[in-house]
Parts: structure tokens; sequence; C-alpha cells
């Protein structure tokens, strides 16, 4: 098996990130669980080349921006002239969280309707799901929750974590900020989801919110195996595995007819 170069330094991680606003927090502690970090320190998590790796899905309207926050994030670039996502695309952002290697599968899903069924046979297996809006568009807002719907079709809702993401907020006054994050707060709240704002232009929150998302979706990970291995003596290795065997492929289906 191949060998991975080092974690990037400016990927490790060795605390939690703070939530973005604790009103619509997903978590309010100011660090990782005891058992999680006791559980790292012991080297309980995994074995040595075994990397774990949890898949995350971005879905929202047509011009949201959710390739240019993918992009400012991996690649840290902004284009405005990004065409249209058509099906889906991924990255790979590989992390070291409390000295284990992880990474977040970011998959890219187009905004287009005529392209909604094809991105859709691709949410299955997510860790956590990423709904983006324009906080500039009110419209976008609303339309969350049918992602949201859309996406746990395909999801055990009980098992992945939600996020809520408005972008573009350099273009907002503050004035208008201020209006459209009291919905937004309120629908993150519906929906059970940790709600962020951020720009994709300036970078605003970006760095901030992904690591948020890859330290939470870690720490799910390990108190989930910490859970499954509990007859375990101490000191027997626990291996953190993703839902599904697989995150490179996806169950063979029937294609959809919309999608023709």
């Amino acid at each position: 098996m191949s060998v991975l170069p080092p974690v990037r330094k400016d990927r490790v991680i060795a605390h939690l990130p703070q939530c973005f606003n604790r009103a619509a927090a997903l978590h309010t502690a100011s660090d990782f669980h005891a058992k999680v970090r006791t559980a790292c320190q012991e080297q309980r998590t995994g074995t040595v080349g075994r990397f774990k790796i949890s898949k995350v899905i971005v879905v929202g309207d047509l011009a949201v921006g959710k390739t240019c926050l993918i992009n400012r994030f991996c690649k840290d670039v902004f284009d405005k002239n990004y065409k249209a996502t058509i099906g889906v695309d991924f990255e790979m952002e590989r992390f070291e969280v409390l000295g284990v290697p992880f990474s977040l599968q970011l998959w890219d899903t187009a905004g287009q309707e005529r392209f909604k069924c094809i991105a859709s046979t691709y949410y299955r297996g997510a860790q956590a799901i990423i709904i983006v809006f324009d906080l500039n568009d009110v419209a976008s807002l609303q339309h969350t929750r049918q992602w949201l719907e859309d996406a746990l079709r395909e999801n055990d809702a009980t098992s992945v974590q939600l996020f809520l993401v408005g972008t573009k907020k350099d273009m907002s006054s503050p004035a208008q900020y201020s209006l459209i994050e009291q919905d937004a707060i309120k629908v993150a709240g519906d929906i059970k989801a940790e709600y962020w704002a951020v720009s994709a232009l300036t970078g605003e929150n970006v760095r901030e919110f992904f690591f948020r998302v890859a330290c939470l979706t870690f720490e799910a990970n390990v108190l989930a195996e910490l859970e499954k291995s509990g007859s375990r003596r101490i000191g027997d290795v626990v291996k953190i595995n993703s839902n599904t065997s697989n995150l490179y492929t996806t169950s063979k289906k029937k294609q959809p007819n919309c999608c023709q």
C-alpha cells in the first residue's frame, strides 16, 4: 500500500474549532469530548497506514457559491466565472486531528434542476451534509429545506451532521445581513443544523468552517466506534471506518428517467 505524504502543517488540528454562532450550533463544548482525546492519546483509534475518510455532500441552489466555497478552502482560489457543476465533482482534503490522519471527501453537487437526479445518486453514505444558500437571496434560503429533504432520502437523519451555510457575506450590508441571519438561524434550529456565514471571495470564515466540519465529523466517528467496541479491553485497537465500504464508488442503480 502506498504511503501518503505528511499532512500539511496548516491542516494539523489540536483543538476543537469554535462554532460561528452559539444560538445555532451543533455543539457548544469548548473542546473535544474527553473520551475522544483519551482514545487518540492511547493510540486506540486506528492502525498505522489506515486513513479515515468522511464523506461530505454540498447541496444548494444553482449559483449560490458551492464550488467557490470548496475551491477557496481546498485550493485557496476564487474565480467568479465558474461554470455550473454538471452532476458532481469532489475534492479530498487531508487533516491530522489529535494526531490521527483524517480526510474529508467533499462532494460538490449540481444545483440545476435537470441535474438534480444525477447528483442525488451520490448522496448516499454521507457523514455530513452542507446546505448552502446565498445571503443575498432569500429564496435560496427557503429552498434549503427541500435540498435537505432530498439529501436525507439517501441518508439516516440520526447519524448525519447538518450545516447551513450562507455565502457571499461580503456582498451584504450590515442591515441586510442582520435580517437574513435571523431567518437563517430559525431555519437552522428547525432542521437541527449548525449555521455559518462565509465569503469565498474574501475567505472570511471559510477555513474555520471546514475545520469545524472536519473536527465534528471526526469526533462523531470516534465516539461511534468507541461505543461499538465498548466490550473491548483498554488498549485494544479501535478502527474508525466510514459508513460506506468504498467512498470512491456508488452502488449501481437504474438511471432515473428525469435525467434523460
